[in-house]
């Protein structure tokens, strides 16, 4: 039997980080049993459903590089299929017609809490004679429910997960306007898409339950389900935004590459042996249900950061350059000529050694497409003393007589010039550094020269010589 999976967000808002990593688990066992991911969008709630939301999650899925198998299943076009089935449920006395009104709903659950019992709807239309029906009001179908003994939901993380039938009340599979509920939608589609596995988190335990009551009733095969913990912050409380509870655009936003955050969810909950840095390959190939954790997994900002670090230092050069453009346009103001988005693939080496985002990268880019006279921060203005401008002086000389500008030639000519001047190589390296780049990190001095080149390295340096305060 071919494995089918099936990410289904509702289109109400983003895609947020707990979605991700549901749709993640999903598109990670469908690839791993070379199976079936599909895409549904549950989009039957119309009030709080937006075009936006759909184009946010499409986006977001393949920011991540989850690609979908099939058309996305819209279920909300699917709605006259949904009703169809109640209707057969209805013809089969496994359905009926409830009259109840709002008030006599509400004083049901009041008194129930009253009572010490479960707020659920007490079956009063369940059995009554038809002879009893009110004029004028438009019923909705509930299911008829099995109010005696267990539903046992097989779970392949949680085990077996025992619910009373009696705290499981008659659902409303059609409300009194003739359209389905969520709970009756998910079940049909789920069932006409061929869906074998359902992986999602375990706040859905419960509506398994009902889903499986309902799925016996109609006489088709039960899906295998997968519950899996929800994300909390570091405090263990439940996931926020000040935990990271953000859509996934947020993460691009903040310089996230996505194969760093696609490992980052893995880890959530999931784990082989000791392994941190998981490529996609090594996740498809390792994946399975029996190494998700039972126990919540908790958000943690500077591990994503870390991972985000190591994923930055091995991407390549010319990808990274491709990313940091657009980020750099935005702070310039203006397209980056592409003869200095070279330079900056040229000394990618180096500067991708400290990025921890590519928000971060593209800032210590700045220094290589800036303009003559370089503006210097507080912390490298101070390191051009008199000192030092007379050294640098010196330096500058020295490089206009150079015939090679090669990282070794322009090292041996900074190494002589702070021999010269009985200075260790640190006494001027920082200053240059500071003339250079107007800052006080960088990559290797060295090969900031290089990068720079002859005229715009010499051309710095008496810049910040002759414009010392």
């Amino acid at each position: 039997m071919t494995v089918v999976t099936r990410f289904a967000p509702s289109p109400t808002g983003f895609l947020h980080i707990g979605g991700a990593r549901t749709a993640l688990f999903n598109w990670l066992y469908a690839r791993h049993n070379k199976g079936k991911f599909l895409l549904r969008i549950e989009d039957t709630d119309r009030e709080r459903s937006t075009d936006a939301a759909i184009e946010a999650i499409f986006e977001g899925l393949k920011w991540l590089g989850l690609d979908w198998d099939e058309e996305p299943v819209f279920q909300f076009s699917r709605r006259e299929r949904h009703a169809e089935v109640a209707r057969q449920l209805l013809a089969e006395g496994k359905a009926y017609y409830c009259y109840a009104s709002r008030e006599e709903l509400a004083e049901m659950r009041e008194t129930a809490r009253a009572e010490g019992r479960p707020p659920v709807y007490d079956g009063r239309w369940r059995d009554r004679d038809p002879s009893e029906v009110p004029a004028g009001v438009d019923p909705v179908v509930r299911f008829k429910s099995p109010n005696e003994g267990v539903t046992i939901v097989n779970d392949l993380v949680q085990g077996d997960v025992t619910f009373a039938n009696e705290q499981l009340d008659d659902m409303i599979l059609l409300r009194a306007d003739g359209t389905p509920t969520y709970m009756l939608s998910v079940v049909v589609d789920d069932y006409d898409m061929g869906i074998t596995d359902i992986i999602r988190g375990d706040d859905h335990l419960t509506n398994a339950a009902r889903q499986q009551q309902l799925i016996e009733a109609i006489g088709w095969p039960v899906p295998r389900r997968a519950h899996i913990p929800l994300i909390h912050g570091p405090d263990g409380a439940k996931l926020s935004k000040r935990h990271g509870a953000l859509g996934v655009e947020a993460y691009r936003d903040m310089g996230y590459l996505p194969e760093a955050l696609r490992n980052y969810l893995l880890r959530l909950g999931w784990s082989h042996g000791d392994d941190e840095v998981i490529s996609t390959e090594q996740a498809i190939d390792w994946f399975n249900i029996e190494n998700i954790g039972k126990s919540a997994a908790r958000f943690d900002f500077a591990k994503l950061e870390n991972l985000n670090g190591i994923y930055i230092r091995n991407a390549d050069d010319a990808y990274l350059t491709a990313l940091v453009a657009p980020i750099l346009a935005q702070k310039t103001g203006q397209e980056i000529d592409p003869n200095r988005l070279k330079l900056i693939e040229k000394a990618m080496n180096g500067l991708k050694e400290r990025a921890k985002s590519v928000n971060s990268l593209a800032d210590s880019s700045l220094f290589l497409i800036a303009e003559r006279p370089l503006a210097l921060d507080e912390k490298a203005e101070s390191l051009i003393t008199e000192e030092a401008s007379a050294v640098l002086k010196q330096l500058a000389d020295r490089l206009e007589t150079l015939e090679i500008w090669d990282k070794d030639t322009v090292e041996e000519a900074v190494r002589a010039t702070a021999e010269v001047a009985g200075l260790k190589l640190g006494k001027i390296a920082q200053p240059l550094r500071a003339a250079l780049t107007g800052t006080t990190v960088s990559p290797g001095i060295f090969d900031v020269l290089e990068v720079l080149g002859r005229e715009q390295s010499i051309g710095r340096i008496r810049d910040a010589v002759s414009n010392r305060k």
